[in-house]
């Protein structure tokens, strides 16, 4: 999956709304999916995380703070989900809540 070596690189360039346009096509796809379920949740708290980090950055405190709330639901799944892309997934999660404590 290309599109979440894509998202690691513009999330890191802190391009948080392109990190979440980068991951939708792939999140749609996957949800209807039975067989990947649980790694459509992935991408939708991913999407979401970013999302919250883009309204943080434009002062929206607390409307990121509910959009992160999305994140942190589906977060755990990373650790338990059998995925071949599970390590990007650990390090998207590492760089999301270090931008985390950037912006929020």
């Amino acid at each position: 999956m290309l599109e979440i070596e894509h998202f690691l690189k513009v999330v890191e360039n802190d391009a948080f709304v392109e990190g979440h346009e980068v991951l939708e096509e792939a999140w749609h796809r996957l949800k209807k999916l039975p067989e990947y379920e649980e790694e459509a949740k992935i991408l939708k708290g991913l999407i979401n995380a970013s999302t919250a980090l883009a309204l943080a950055c434009k002062g929206k405190k607390e409307g990121a703070l509910r959009v992160w709330q999305t994140y942190e639901k589906y977060a755990p799944l990373i650790n338990t989900t059998p995925s071949s892309h599970k390590k990007l997934y650990k390090e998207a999660q590492t760089l999301l809540l270090r931008k985390y404590a950037l912006y929020m």
